[in-house]
């Protein structure tokens, strides 16, 4: 069996004998999760442990060294704990969000996180494509994954 994908044919035989990790298989469509930043907060807390551990070390007279490993620590954690946003929004979400915001029918259409600010508040990047052969049109539209409300005006260019 022969695949075929826009000009481009790969002999199965040649395909399973380089024996591609799924993640790079063209071939297999399968879901692809994103991770949720929220786990950003374990690593938090983690940092808080270790203030924790270096405080008592200052305190132990382990050295002065250790109040400023405390601070750093202290910061990092605050960091993590500030940017633990929850992905509320995943990305079938997002792309119907951004179809809706839209004045004409879509054909493809892709999304892929990007994080936004200090805080890196996450935010989907939605491209779409209207569903004329071959598209005549494409958009831009950027979907809060906390909220899910557009953010600004989507960006619409002709083909």
């Amino acid at each position: 069996m022969t695949m075929d994908r826009d000009g481009i044919e790969i002999p199965r035989d040649v395909a399973d004998a380089q024996r591609l990790p799924d993640e790079l298989d063209a071939n297999l469509v399968t879901e692809f999760t994103v991770p949720d930043p929220a786990r950003r907060a374990t690593a938090a807390k983690v940092y808080v442990v270790g203030v924790a551990m270096t405080v008592v070390g200052g305190m132990a007279g382990l050295g002065a060294g250790m109040w400023w490993v405390a601070g750093l620590l202290a910061v990092l954690a605050a960091v993590h704990a500030a940017s633990a946003w929850s992905l509320k929004v995943r990305e079938a979400e997002a792309l119907v969000t951004a179809g809706r915001a839209l004045g004409f029918p879509v054909g493809h259409a892709s999304a892929a996180v990007r994080f936004r600010g200090p805080r890196a508040r996450p935010e989907w990047n939605v491209i779409l494509y209207d569903a004329d052969e071959p598209p005549s049109k494409r958009a831009l539209v950027f979907v809060d994954a906390v909220t899910g409300e557009v953010r600004g005006e989507p960006f619409v260019e002709e083909l």
